[in-house]
Formats: structure tokens, C-alpha cells, sequence
């Protein structure tokens, strides 16, 4: 046996003096020469108004040198499939450990992509049917929505001596439903959308966008040959019928040039309905909607799955009906199941079914399409494959991971949080809400303003020394807002009668017309189900979410609002030229990059990359154009502004231009006056598409403003600005109606929904109706006992 001796305790190793991650002169997007230094295996917050750097340090510098230098170490063969980003604008970055980058961005819009497949669950359920289901079907490949069945026969050549042919059949059991592929749902069309059968071809009966006569697509039809194009379609034969509608593709010449003709429908849905809706363009968009039903398959009912994967059953229960619980609900019957051939799976599979339950969404079931998840939702979906992680010293980054969570549940998240630091990894997270700041073992706080007032470390240290210091963030950390003395009367109501949409309960509801109302309850308890099933947009109403904006790298601020036009006006009446030379996706492009500013190479073997355009050098226009100015400068630079100082360029003196200050000025009034003019939309965080969207709605003659969690990405200082272009929107004669888990704006309120009381098939319910005193007073329900203590009531 091996003697222990009292011996005094030797001095550190070297090894364990790497614990700070140092970054010393970032200068990504507005950084001004930044230098921090981050505590490893602790808890690292970062705050700031929106705008003042948080994303830049976090993501843009620490994570992405972390990922770039991981990307490194694979060989140079699997280099060339993957991405491969430059080096950010930082002088030293020391200590970086693996990153672990758990954001906002909505998962895959696929229809095949459920929560079950994104994460394991799916994949152990599979398994644990292939073993127990009753009858047996397959391997767990059977039990797969994704995976068709093939059979195939041939001929294979064994060379033994002699050679000789044998002949083999192969077959793979898939789980998918051949009638919907896999989707749950099919898709009819409208004819009447498509066509109008009382004209001829000729005479434009084709009301499908693209096809207007003259067209290929319209001559493809009406030279085609199986029929009279000066006859009406009403009056084709069956057989003319078919072949304009169904016909199979054929190859044929038509004005002398080899084409595939085949019928309206099949083409239609080639080239329309096989792409995701949201990238359509919007006429196309349009049409699409209009004359196409998505209705539940029904050759599996909407399960996805197929005939024998829907019979083979555990305790009577089959992987549908599996897949169709709540998570909460199907961790209890997986707990029920004790087989000990299976044991090892079991049990993984319950710790991940109870993770989704620990991180508040046990009320969504493993076949919700991933499509459907709030930016929330679908940042704590990734969160539940690392809570059971064996991975240690690695670094989480999280973008604000309360957002769209009841006061209730932050709690919950910030345990999970320190669970991830206590297994010894770095967590950074960036942050707007008091609960998740307190919890914090460190602080880095940027500003002190936004876009280019922002950019500096303000404070670094405990939150104790923030709360008594002087920053923005110190000053409104312990802000509270308080109840109003009167509220305002409705002028009528918004009757929601039997609405029943996912979990609500036939719920009947009068909203207030004329002042701000407040849906709110925990997460999962059906408050969108209600406002954006029962009050869809439409005559009358106007609805800000956080979907993204549509639009490409070229789309910026100035596009999206329509500012350009008036700018481009303005800038040809002071030159006396075409306005076009003013647009970069027109005649006044650079020839080199046609205006997008930066020249995409493609390294064939290597992942492309983006590199500034040389002859523009970024600025996206022609020089010949870049001379023409107006009150002093050319478009580039009026493009390089940011909304508040363009406010004050075309609110007077020679570039005056009172359509384009309109537009700026409800810009500033939602919070964006740090967002420059040109920054591409696809830089923007969720938060700040809402509000862009917010700003062009503004605009609108709607009569009722629908939002849905407006505070997202809102620094607790812009909160109050929120509150009070909100205000006046009612004033304006407007009825607002805001989903909304923020406690400030729930006390601002004129009338609370309350629905309730938990989530899932326990929620669905109106739990409180009445003013927010009426709430505090009662405190019946969790909403009430937590706005009762922000207000100190």
C-alpha cells in the first residue's frame, strides 16, 4: 500500500493558469479597440443597449476565432467542404476553449424536420420500437417518417474461379408514408385559381403568375399542338382536358427550339410548390396561397408514417401516438417501460425527455414541425442535446435565452445555466433581463450608447459594483416600473368566441378596443394560438412578429422602408439625372460586383468566400455616380449613416426632404436610430426585424396593431421608449394588442389576458381578465404573484 505523506502541497502547475480568456484590440463592426478579460468556468453576462457591441465581442470575435481555429485541426481534404471564415478584426485572443454557439436562428423550415429529429429523441424511440413493438417490422429504419422502402433485384458477379452471376434482391424497410412522402400533408389545387375556362389560350386563360401570353411558358401551352388555342377551355374534350393538365413530359419543338412540355398541374407543383414558401417572392407568394389547400394525409392521417409502422405497438401504443404526446406526458410512460435488454436506452431516453421538461418545454410533442418554434423555443431545443453533454471546459454562448419565457420559468433557465458552469465550462451569455444578470459570477457592460456611440467596455466586474455604478445598465438595473393611477376606457370590443386553435379550450374572450391590451401567461400556454389564430391580419389589423424579413444580402434598411425612393428622387433632382443611377441594384451598380459591394469567389474545392470589391472598395456604386452629392455628400455615404444623424441631414438645409425624414423618424421613434441606412437585413437580430417591421407598419391605416413580444433584444433603458411610442399608437386613435412576458409593460397596461394556468394540455385557458391593479390585488394566478412583486406591491 502506498504511504500518504503530510508533505506540503506543491505549487501550482502551469497547466492551471490558463483561466481568463484575454481579448485584447477587437475591432469588429462598431468595436473600438476592445480589451477584456473573461473568467473561465464561470458565469460571464454581457449587457448594453441594443446596438452598443454585446453581439460583436461575443459572437463575431470570441466564437468565431473558437470555430476558425477548431475548423483548423481537420484535414485539409475535409477543410474544402466547410466553411471558411476570416480571421476576426482582434490583436491577441488567448485562451479560447471549443465553442458551443446556442442562438435564436429558427430551425429548417422543412416539413421533415421536427423537434424529434432535431434532437436525439426521435432516433432513440426508433430504436427502443425495432426492439419491443409488437408485431416486429424492421430495424429502426421501419419506423422512420424520412426513410422510404426500396426493393430492388439484380445481378451481382462473385469471382470464385470461374465467374458466375448470381441473381439478388435487396430490400430496405422505411417507416414513410408513400401517399404525403413523409409531410403529413398534401396539397390540392384550386383549378379555378389557375385558369378561367370560359376564355381560349389565346385570349389569356392562364391566370398562373409567369404565364401571361407571349411568355415561354404561355407559348409552351398554346403551340403545343393537343389542342385549339382559340378555344375556350370549357370546351376541351376529355382527352384535350388531360393533356393541358396532367399530360406526362414530352419532348417536342415549339418556334423551332427543343422543349419538355408536360400538363399545368405537374409543372405547377415542380416549380412552385416543391420550394418553401417563405423564399418565394411575394407575387408568387400570393398565388400560392391563394390557390393551393394543405390538407392532413389521408393515407396516414397526418402521422407521416406508414401502414406497418403505425401497427407495431408497445403497451398499446404506437410511435405516432408516441411521437403525438406531450413530451411530459410520454417521459412518464417511457418511465413506466422496464425491459432489461433495453435499460441503457431507457435511460437515456428519459434524461433527455425530462430535459426538455426541465428547460419549460415539456407541453410541445416530438412531431411538432421545427418550423413552428418561436426563436425561444428553438434556442432552448438545441439547449436540451448539451444539458446531458459529457463535454467539460468547453465555452456555451448563449443570445439571451430568457426570450419569450414567463418570469416563471426564467428561474428554471438560469439553474440550467449554472448547471452548465458548475460541470466546469465557460458560459457566456448576452443579456437584457435583471434575473439572468443577478446570477452572474462576472460582468462586461458596452455602450455606453449604440452603433457608432457604443463600442466601449463601460464596466467590468461584479454585478454588485454594476448596480452602484454609474452605467446605463447600473442605473436601470433595479428599475421598477410602477402601476398607473388611471387606465384608459375601451371604445368598444373584439369578441373572440369558441376559439379552439392547438391547446386552447373553446375559449371566449372580449378585448378591448381603443387601449393597450397585454396577452400573457407562461410559455406553451396558448397566448399566439389566441391573437394569431382568432384575430388573423387583415382589413383592419396589422401584425408585427419575428419572422424574418423577406429579403436578400442586397436588402438594407433604406430598401426595406421604402426610404430609398424618396433619397434617389432627391438626389437626381439636385444633379438633374435619372433617379436609377441612384439604386445599386440598377444602372448606377458597379460593373465589377453589380453592386452588392463585395465579390464572392468560388475556390472550387474550398468553401467560396467574400472579399470587398476592389474597384468599388465596398461602396457598391460607379465613381462616375459617386460624383454627384447632395448637401455635401454622395450616396455612399448618406448609405453609410445611421438612421438618427440621416434624421437631422434631410430634416434641413439643402438635402431637405420632408418623405424621407417621415420614414426616418419613425425609425428613431422604434428604438433603431443606431442602424445605419445600408446594413444588410440579414445582419439584424430578431428584436430588430420586429421593430424595422413595427416602423413600416407605422404607416398603415390599420386600426389594430397586433405585436408579439416587442421587447425582444431591448435593453431595460428602452424599454420606457418602447412604452411610450406604444402610447402613442392608442392615443392615435389605434388599439394595440402585445404579447408580452415583460413585467414593465404588463404594470403599463390598460387591460391584462391572463391565460393559463400551466402550459400544454394545462393551459389553454383565460385565468385572468381585468387591470393590472385588479391582477396585483388578486394574485390568484403566477402571472399576478410575479407582477405583484416587480411592483414592490
Amino acid at each position: 500500500m502506498a504511504e500518504k505523506t503530510d508533505a506540503q502541497s506543491p505549487a501550482p502547475h502551469v497547466a492551471d493558469s490558463h483561466d481568463l480568456i484575454r481579448v485584447h484590440g477587437a475591432r469588429e463592426n462598431n468595436l473600438k479597440d476592445v480589451s477584456v478579460e473573461i473568467p473561465k468556468r464561470r458565469l460571464t453576462v454581457f449587457t448594453g443597449v441594443s446596438g452598443s457591441g454585446k453581439s460583436s465581442l461575443v459572437f463575431d470575435t470570441i466564437a468565431a476565432e473558437s470555430r476558425r481555429l477548431i475548423n483548423e485541426t481537420y484535414s485539409a481534404f475535409v477543410q474544402g467542404f466547410m466553411p471558411t471564415p476570416a480571421r476576426p478584426e482582434v490583436d491577441v485572443l488567448d485562451g479560447l476553449t471549443t465553442a458551443i454557439i446556442v442562438d435564436q436562428q429558427r430551425m429548417g423550415a422543412d416539413p421533415r424536420s421536427t423537434v424529434g429529429t432535431a434532437t436525439d429523441a426521435n432516433a432513440m424511440l426508433r430504436i427502443l420500437f425495432s426492439r419491443l413493438g409488437e408485431p416486429h417490422i424492421g430495424p429502426p429504419s421501419a419506423y422512420a417518417f424520412n426513410v422510404p422502402s426500396v426493393r430492388a433485384s439484380g445481378a451481382i458477379t462473385v469471382e470464385r474461379g470461374d465467374s458466375k452471376a448470381v441473381k439478388a434482391t435487396f430490400t430496405r424497410t422505411g417507416g414513410m408514408c408513400t401517399h404525403c412522402e413523409g409531410r403529413g400533408t398534401v396539397t390540392d389545387l384550386d383549378l379555378t385559381q389557375l385558369f378561367d375556362d370560359s376564355k381560349s389560350l389565346n385570349e389569356g386563360a392562364i391566370t398562373v403568375p409567369g404565364y401571361k401570353g407571349g411568355g415561354w411558358n404561355h407559348r409552351l401551352y398554346s403551340e403545343s399542338g393537343f389542342y385549339d388555342p382559340d378555344k375556350p377551355i370549357g370546351k376541351f374534350t376529355e382527352q384535350e382536358r388531360h393533356d393541358f393538365l396532367h399530360r406526362e413530359p414530352t419532348r417536342m419543338k415549339i418556334a423551332g427550339i427543343n422543349m419538355t412540355y408536360e400538363g399545368l398541374i405537374p409543372r405547377i407543383r415542380k416549380s412552385m410548390l416543391a420550394k418553401d414558401k417563405e423564399a418565394m417572392q411575394p407575387h408568387i407568394r400570393e398565388f400560392v396561397e391563394r390557390a393551393v389547400t394543405f390538407t392532413t394525409c389521408p393515407g396516414c392521417d397526418g402521422t407521416r408514417l406508414s401502414e406497418g409502422a403505425r401497427s407495431s405497438k408497445i403497451k398499446g401504443i404506437s410511435i405516432a401516438d408516441a411521437c403525438a404526446m406531450e413530451i411530459r406526458d410520454l417521459a412518464e410512460w417511457v418511465g413506466g417501460l422496464s425491459q432489461p435488454s433495453v435499460a441503457p436506452l431507457l435511460t437515456a431516453l428519459r434524461q433527455t425527455l425530462d430535459s426538455f421538461t426541465e428547460i419549460g418545454l415539456g407541453y410541445l410533442s416530438l412531431d411538432r414541425p421545427a418550423g413552428t418554434l418561436s426563436g425561444g423555443e428553438a434556442q432552448r431545443v438545441k439547449m436540451v442535446r448539451h444539458l446531458g453533454s459529457s463535454l467539460t471546459d468547453v465555452t456555451y454562448v448563449f443570445d439571451e435565452p430568457t426570450i419569450g419565457l414567463h418570469p416563471h420559468d426564467i428561474q428554471r433557465m438560469n439553474d440550467l445555466l449554472l448547471r452548465l458552469r458548475d460541470k466546469g465550462n465557460t458560459v457566456l451569455v448576452v443579456e437584457h433581463k435583471p434575473e439572468t444578470i443577478a446570477i452572474a459570477d462576472h460582468v462586461v457592460d458596452l455602450g455606453p450608447g449604440a452603433g457608432a456611440g457604443g463600442g466601449t467596455v463601460c464596466f467590468e466586474g461584479t454585478v454588485e459594483n454594476l448596480r452602484s455604478g454609474t452605467t446605463v445598465t447600473g442605473r436601470h438595473l433595479d428599475d421598477r416600473a410602477r402601476l398607473k393611477d388611471t387606465v384608459r376606457k375601451p371604445t368598444g370590443t373584439l369578441e373572440i368566441r369558441g376559439a379552439s386553435a392547438n391547446n386552447l379550450r373553446d375559449v371566449d374572450v372580449d378585448i378591448p378596443l381603443g387601449v393597450m391590451v397585454v396577452v400573457t401567461g407562461v410559455a406553451g400556454s396558448g397566448k399566439s394560438s389566441l391573437v394569431h389564430g382568432s384575430i388573423p391580419a387583415g382589413a383592419g389589423v396589422v401584425s408585427v412578429d419575428q419572422s424574418p424579413v423577406k429579403g436578400s444580402r442586397r436588402s438594407n434598411p433604406a430598401t426595406y422602408t421604402g426610404l430609398l425612393d424618396p433619397v434617389r428622387k432627391a438626389f437626381a433632382k439636385a444633379n438633374g439625372v435619372k433617379p436609377a443611377l441612384f439604386s445599386a441594384n440598377s444602372e448606377g451598380a458597379c460593373p465589377t460586383c453589380n453592386g452588392a459591394g463585395v465579390v464572392y469567389l468560388d475556390l472550387a474545392v474550398m468553401a467560396g468566400v467574400a472579399a470587398p470589391c476592389e474597384d468599388c472598395e465596398g461602396k457598391r456604386f460607379q465613381p462616375s455616380v459617386l460624383e454627384y452629392r447632395l448637401g455635401g455628400k454622395d450616396i455612399s455615404e448618406v448609405l453609410a449613416m445611421p438612421v438618427a444623424e440621416a434624421r437631422e441631414f434631410f430634416g434641413a438645409g439643402e438635402a431637405r426632404t420632408p418623405a424621407a425624414r417621415a420614414v426616418l423618424d419613425r425609425l428613431a421613434d422604434v428604438g433603431l436610430g443606431y442602424l445605419t441606412l445600408g446594413q444588410p437585413l440579414t445582419t439584424l437580430s430578431g428584436g430588430e426585424r420586429q421593430r424595422l417591421k413595427l416602423a413600416v407598419h407605422m404607416a398603415d391605416k390599420g386600426g389594430v396593431y397586433v405585436l408579439d413580444e416587442p421587447t425582444t433584444g431591448l435593453h431595460l433603458a428602452d424599454v420606457e421608449q418602447l412604452l411610450g411610442l406604444l402610447d402613442r399608437l392608442v392615443d392615435s386613435g389605434k388599439s394595440v394588442i402585445v404579447i408580452e412576458h415583460h413585467q414593465a409593460v404588463m404594470a403599463h397596461a390598460d387591460w391584462i389576458v391572463d391565460l393559463g394556468p400551466g402550459a400544454g394540455h394545462d393551459g389553454g385557458r383565460i385565468v385572468f381578465e381585468g387591470t393590472p391593479a385588479d391582477l396585483v390585488a388578486a394574485r390568484s394566478t403566477l402571472t399576478g404573484e410575479h407582477l405583484a412583486a416587480y411592483v414592490g406591491a
